[in-house]
């Protein structure tokens, strides 16, 4: 099968490979080919890091095909991202399974009419240049304007898998928020029934209005400012814009939520970030936990 590398040898010292007819035309293969005696769930890791590139492109997909010719570097130290398009999304984690994304505000999880910017469209233009013959299959959703980690799956099995064990799956998940005014309780708990309107707002009601699902939020101070408060949350339960509406329940609604609270700067975002996810992978079973920091934007309001 022609030459081996030392998969003990640092980065610096090793030149871009060029592939020869002999060699394995998968990527995961040649990884484990040229990187002799790893093992193939290390390779992964590698490739999900982002620690592999094709002729300067970073691949993360074990079936990418390479040909005679194309020019390979590897990279054992994992990279803290890859960036198919930075200005909307980032990738957190990927294997041939599924991908974690940090969104940014104004992306919709998914397509609503032609045209509109949303993750599934962006992964499926991402996986399409990458030479992955998947699309995205939304698990979850997060509002347009909330930013933070989501899990898509690269096949409805998967996507499935995911959905119908949700409890058991998705161990932790945690939100950041700034709300307006001044949370005098270090922490608390909000219940109540959600039910969707015809106006597209969701209301809230102590007992159920007939058709409403029983919500629970749990939060907590991180940081009180002079008007605003920093809090972290944890959705118990998981009702469309659950957090936005219970905090305007108890009359700290989050910062330029404008559907539920006020809206000081027009066309800005909301101040509501997905930042902590932590699941057992629905194929390999291993625990994987991701964060994200605290948004500037969310800073900057504490001022």
């Amino acid at each position: 099968m022609g030459r081996k590398h030392n998969h003990n040898v640092p980065r610096a010292e090793r030149a871009p490979i060029i592939v020869n007819a002999r060699e394995p035309a998968k990527l995961l293969d040649f990884v484990m080919h040229i990187l002799d005696g790893i093992s193939r769930n290390k390779a992964k890791s590698i490739l999900s890091h982002g620690g592999v590139s094709v002729d300067g492109h970073v691949q993360t997909h074990v079936d990418f095909p390479i040909e005679p010719g194309n020019v390979v570097s590897i990279s054992r130290t994992p990279q803290n991202t890859t960036k198919p398009n930075p200005k909307h999304f980032r990738i957190v984690f990927e294997d041939q399974w599924l991908v974690v994304v940090d969104k940014e505000p104004g992306v919709l999880s998914m397509g609503v009419g032609a045209g509109s910017l949303n993750m599934k469209s962006l992964l499926d233009r991402y996986f399409a240049e990458s030479g992955q013959r998947c699309t995205a299959h939304v698990v979850h959703r997060l509002d347009c304007r909330t930013s933070g980690l989501m899990i898509y799956a690269k096949s409805s099995d998967v996507q499935q898998t995911i959905v119908r064990a949700w409890r058991e799956t998705v161990t932790d998940r945690r939100y950041v928020a700034v709300v307006d005014g001044i949370l005098e309780k270090d922490s608390g708990r909000v219940e109540s029934w959600l039910k969707d309107t015809s106006n597209m707002k969701v209301i809230s009601r102590p007992t159920d209005p007939g058709g409403g699902k029983f919500s629970v939020t749990t939060y907590h101070v991180l940081e009180r400012a002079k008007e605003h408060t920093l809090i972290e949350l944890k959705l118990l339960t998981g009702r469309k814009n659950q957090i936005r509406v219970h905090m305007a329940d108890i009359g700290h609604p989050v910062t330029g939520d404008g559907k539920y609270g006020r809206q000081t700067q027009p066309g800005s975002r909301h101040c509501l970030h997905a930042y902590k996810i932590a699941f057992t992978h629905p194929v390999t079973g291993e625990q994987h936990a991701f964060e994200t920091p605290i948004p500037p934007f969310f800073l900057r309001q504490l001022t």
